[in-house]
């Protein structure tokens, strides 16, 4: 069965890591970004040299209609999706949660939690048997902060995080009798520029790493590899699964 795969948050990070992978392994990817079209147009490149169709859309997940827009061309240039990693997300300034600025906290709860709901919901309509797809799999990309709770730093990606976990278990037994698995991972700290370009603090991969067992922070790559096997076949049998990929933390 030909794979084809929606991405969404694919241009940069671990993002663009999934993105390189699921290419490697003969997935057609359909991926989306906000505002960087260079970075963008330089993974839909990469992708299309190992002989892969792929597509960049700018879309904001948070919003119905780019979702929407989004699926409608997926089905139109590629065909039904196989699958869908629900990548995108972000963060604010690190600080106490007292001091959070309302608009960080609706964005925050909007992007990584509303807008993974909106992209599995559509998703999964057109994945399930019972409408006619050929079944798949889905990946949600939590935080291994859904557990830690971040205190100090941002609980409120947290809870969002929290909540993409309990939308991982609940979909995974809603859809298994229509051919959907659903599964998440839950990376720990990962050395990408999302710390200096959103938390406002660069160093804060360096501050962490220490807490981590493991020594280090995480590469973008180590999470992509475990993102690929949940949707391959050899995880045929795993639904409802948390993978923690975090180090040790």
């Amino acid at each position: 069965m030909d794979q084809i795969t929606v991405v969404t948050g694919g241009s940069r990070g671990i993002g663009a890591a999934i993105v390189r992978r699921l290419a490697a392994a003969g997935h057609d990817v359909v991926f989306t970004y906000r505002r960087d079209a260079a970075a963008a147009a330089v993974v839909e490149a990469e992708v299309g040299a190992v002989g892969r169709r792929c597509l960049a859309v700018a879309a904001d997940v948070s919003v119905e209609a780019d979702v929407e827009r989004l699926f409608d061309l997926v089905v139109s240039r590629l065909g039904v999706p196989t699958g869908l990693v629900n990548n995108a997300g972000v963060t604010s300034p690190v600080g106490s949660f007292v001091d959070l600025a309302t608009a960080d906290l609706r964005r925050v709860v909007e992007v990584n939690l509303v807008g993974a709901m909106f992209c599995a919901r559509r998703a999964a309509w057109e994945m399930g048997t019972d409408r006619g797809g050929r079944g798949g799999a889905i990946v949600n990309v939590s935080s291994a902060a859904a557990t830690l709770g971040s205190p100090g730093e941002y609980v409120h990606y947290a809870a969002a995080k929290a909540g993409v976990e309990a939308l991982t278990v609940g979909l995974a037994k809603e859809l298994a009798p229509v051919g959907v698995r659903v599964n998440a991972v839950a990376p720990g700290i990962v050395d990408t520029e999302l710390h200096a370009r959103e938390s406002g603090e660069p160093g804060r991969v360096a501050r962490v790493a220490p807490s981590v067992p493991l020594g280090r922070a995480g590469e973008p790559a180590e999470v992509a590899g475990p993102v690929c096997w949940l949707l391959g076949p050899d995880a045929s049998y795993t639904t409802g699964a948390v993978l923690r990929v975090a180090g040790g933390r």
